[in-house]
């Protein structure tokens, strides 16, 4: 039996056990594998780092989607910036009062592949009526689009090579031109254990993007190795990110009122280091 071994980190190494590997491919943006693993189910790898697996990727999903929607609202418009394997695009769809979901993906091969062999991520979400999927670049798309939006979930991967751009304070500015008054800007933004200065970068140019209000949180994704992923949240609303002020769809694993207000607290060394 083979193992697949991550390379994110040039001093550390993830290994998980591969039973059998059931797609690989390079793309025109990426090299795609997919495997079956004893403990993680199916196993999605780009360039070599994991990016989601069928056993935890609800962890994910449900805290970059839930937290800012709860936390807003009131959500009719929302915008996904990556996120090809469609399991926020789910996550969205369970909230009725959303009239319009808008996913911009630039890997077409991403969904197509997810479709076919994860799709109980999208569990039919891409079908969803109010689900409209476009295939081109992200940080083109806020930067030209008309349209508003009450939440902008960025889906991204690290930032390397093409998702680089979706890390950069004129990204960041785009995306606060396209929010409506209140509007608030969910991303992921590392794992601050091993690489502290992609959160810092991050949450410092989304100050310098000109929102009012720029937090992060975290969730604690098994299979992201390192300990628990830092999302950011920003807004120009005066908001306690940490309140619920709209209901959460029932069925959720993860997600409840107190991990949302909980997942705001943020340790004594990530407070010395950014300051918050």
């Amino acid at each position: 039996m083979e193992w697949f071994e991550e390379t994110l980190w040039p001093d550390w190494r993830q290994r998980i056990k591969v039973e059998r590997v059931l797609h690989r491919e390079r793309t025109a943006h990426q090299d795609l594998i997919l495997f079956e693993s004893p403990r993680w189910g199916r196993v999605l790898a780009l360039d070599g780092v994991v990016q989601t697996t069928t056993a935890d990727e609800f962890v994910y999903h449900e805290m970059l989607v839930h937290v800012p929607l709860v936390a807003h609202g009131a959500a009719q418009d929302v915008l996904i910036i990556g996120g090809g394997d469609g399991g926020c695009l789910r996550e969205a769809c369970r909230y009725p009062t959303i009239r319009r979901i808008t996913e911009v993906e630039i890997d077409e091969a991403v969904i197509t592949f997810s479709r076919r062999w994860l799709p109980s991520l999208s569990a039919g979400a891409f079908d969803a009526p109010r689900a409209r999927v476009e295939i081109a670049d992200g940080a083109r798309f806020v930067a030209e689009t008309t349209e508003r939006f009450d939440v902008v979930i960025v889906d991204s991967t690290d930032p390397e090579g093409p998702a680089a751009v979706l890390f950069g304070e004129r990204f960041y500015r785009d995306c606060r031109r396209i929010l409506r008054p209140g509007g608030i800007l969910a991303t992921q933004c590392g794992n601050p254990v091993m690489r502290p200065d992609e959160l810092e970068t991050t949450q410092a140019r989304q100050r310098a993007a000109g929102f009012a209000h720029v937090d992060y949180y975290f969730a604690a994704v098994p299979t992201y190795v390192g300990g628990s992923m830092a999302l950011g949240f920003a807004t120009d609303r005066t908001v306690t990110p940490h309140a619920v002020r709209g209901p959460a769809p029932p069925g959720l694993r993860y997600w409840t009122a107190a991990v949302h207000e909980a997942a705001f607290a943020h340790p004594a060394w990530l407070v010395e280091r950014i300051g918050y």
